[in-house]
């Protein structure tokens, strides 16, 4: 290798760098690294790291409450614009969240697998971004040209001390909802004629489900090692930490592939009963 950083240095090196591209370019880089180097047998130390609350962002786009975020409709030239800026921008947070995970839970043992697949997420979400910034500007705009949703980090924050509680809000929450909505989102580019738009949402679609199902074999793993309910504890920590109700439809054949049967979302459905009493 080429320098001796350990995986949780290479993980804040991302975090801290703003520009979308260049923050994208660097978890390319750091992904070859660790697959090279595990390929010889000489991974990289986990090693210990403080990583920041918030990852560094560029100063476009503008970070808007959800609620202010403008809506536009999907069947109009601006409106297409619109979602692939979205997703861009939910790309952009996933590269941060994988690596975040490895940094930020790096004192807690895991197989080297762990870090294996957050990796290989990271490198795959990045390639995300950047297939989604090159759809952008070949419709004549760029990420940063749109307000942004602000609330994409809050499960990040919220979570920041609770391992067991990320892997289940983030893969296995917002990470399984885009497997709900990329079909509906890849028919509205395929009607517009956007066969790169749709190539890039397949190419995205596909490669989500090892993600929340990354999530999913983690979680399970974690709950093994505490002798804990897998579904009892999924359903209380999402229940403290998601501040919503899960939204039907549900895409339960991939959601099935990725590891995560009915009977861990659909009870998410409705509020606790118990939280009345």
């Amino acid at each position: 290798m080429t320098d001796h950083k350990t995986l949780s240095d290479m993980a804040i090196d991302v975090l801290t760098t703003a520009d979308g591209r260049a923050k994208t370019a660097l978890s390319h880089r750091y992904a070859a690294q660790w697959r090279d180097a595990r390929a010889a047998g000489t991974p990289p130390e986990i090693g210990l790291a403080n990583p920041p609350l918030r990852p560094a962002r560029p100063v476009r786009p503008e970070l808007l409450s959800p609620r202010d975020v403008p809506r536009r409709r999907p069947g109009s030239p601006e409106g297409r614009i619109a979602l692939l800026h979205a997703v861009a921008h939910i790309e952009l947070n996933a590269v941060d969240l994988h690596w975040d995970i490895i940094a930020r839970f790096a004192d807690v043992k895991m197989p080297i697998g762990y870090y294996d697949d957050w990796v290989k997420a990271a490198d795959e979400e990045s390639k995300h971004f950047n297939l989604m910034c090159d759809c952008l500007e070949s419709l004549g705009s760029h990420y940063g040209a749109l307000p942004a949703h602000a609330g994409m980090w809050r499960a990040a924050e919220d979570t920041a001390q609770d391992h067991m509680g990320r892997l289940a809000v983030v893969p296995m929450v917002l990470e399984a909802r885009g497997l709900d909505v990329t079909p509906g989102m890849i028919e509205i580019f395929r009607k517009a004629g956007d066969k790169n738009a749709v190539a890039a949402l397949e190419t995205i679609y596909g490669e989500e489900v090892a993600h929340v199902a990354y999530g999913s074999k983690w979680f399970h793993f974690l709950c093994g090692r505490h002798d804990l309910d897998p579904k009892e504890v999924f359903h209380t920590l999402v229940r403290r930490y998601f501040h919503s109700t899960l939204k039907p439809p549900f895409n339960e054949e991939k959601r099935a592939e990725a590891g995560l049967p009915p009977d861990f979302y659909w009870p998410l459905t409705q509020d606790d009963p118990d939280s009345a009493t």
